[in-house]
Order: structure tokens, then C-alpha cells, then sequence
């Protein structure tokens, strides 16, 4: 079993940055790649960034240049900096973990509101 507890998420001002965070528990041994999803009211669920074990990354192309994914072994932490935040990234954000079986773990999710 694998546990993912996030936080980090808030209200923002256009422009501004936020940090999340997500800490793994349990069978961490067994994950293969972290990431954060992001859903939207009205939208489907769509990946934001992922980062694997050996470090390798991946973002979504609306995030890429502003949002940066990075992981702390040690506390066995995945953290999203999100700069330059704009109201189009309004969304409940998701922690996701990919295990060596296959399955995915989620989060309970964090809310992330962009207004002014």
C-alpha cells in the first residue's frame, strides 16, 4: 500500500507562485514515478508534470517554462512550483503515484484558485 498526502494549494493572485507538496508512505519502494494531475470544473483530469526515479521529467505544454516538478528522496517529497500562475490554472491538483505492478495511488487532492 502506497499513501500520498499533499498540501500546499490556496488562493493566488495572477502572477503569483504556489508550492505543493505530496509525501509518500508505505510501499515507497515500489513506485516508479510521481506526478500531479489537475481537473478543472467541467474537465477532465490531465496530466501537469511527471518526474520517474532516475529523475527524468515531463510536463504538460501549457505549464512548461512555468511550473517545475522536483522530488526529495530523502523525505520521499514530490513538490510543484507553479510561477506566473494565470486563472486558466484554477483546478483541484492531484499528487499521483505509479507503482512497479502498475497501479496508480492518488491524493485526496488539493484546490488551487487563481483570482484577483
Amino acid at each position: 500500500q502506497v499513501q500520498l498526502v499533499e498540501s500546499g494549494g490556496g488562493l493566488v493572485q495572477p502572477g503569483g507562485s504556489l508550492r505543493l507538496s505530496c509525501t509518500a508512505s508505505g510501499s515507497i519502494f515500489s513506485i516508479t514515478a510521481m506526478g500531479w494531475y489537475r481537473q478543472a470544473p467541467g474537465k477532465e483530469r490531465e496530466l501537469v508534470a511527471r518526474i520517474t526515479t532516475s529523475g527524468s521529467t515531463n510536463y504538460a505544454d501549457s505549464v512548461k517554462g512555468r511550473f517545475t516538478i522536483s522530488r526529495d528522496n530523502a523525505e520521499n517529497t514530490v513538490y510543484l512550483q507553479m510561477n506566473s500562475l494565470n486563472p486558466e490554472d484554477t483546478a483541484v491538483y492531484y499528487c499521483n503515484a505509479r507503482r512497479s505492478t502498475g497501479a496508480e495511488v492518488w491524493g485526496q487532492g488539493t484546490l488551487v484558485t487563481v483570482s484577483s
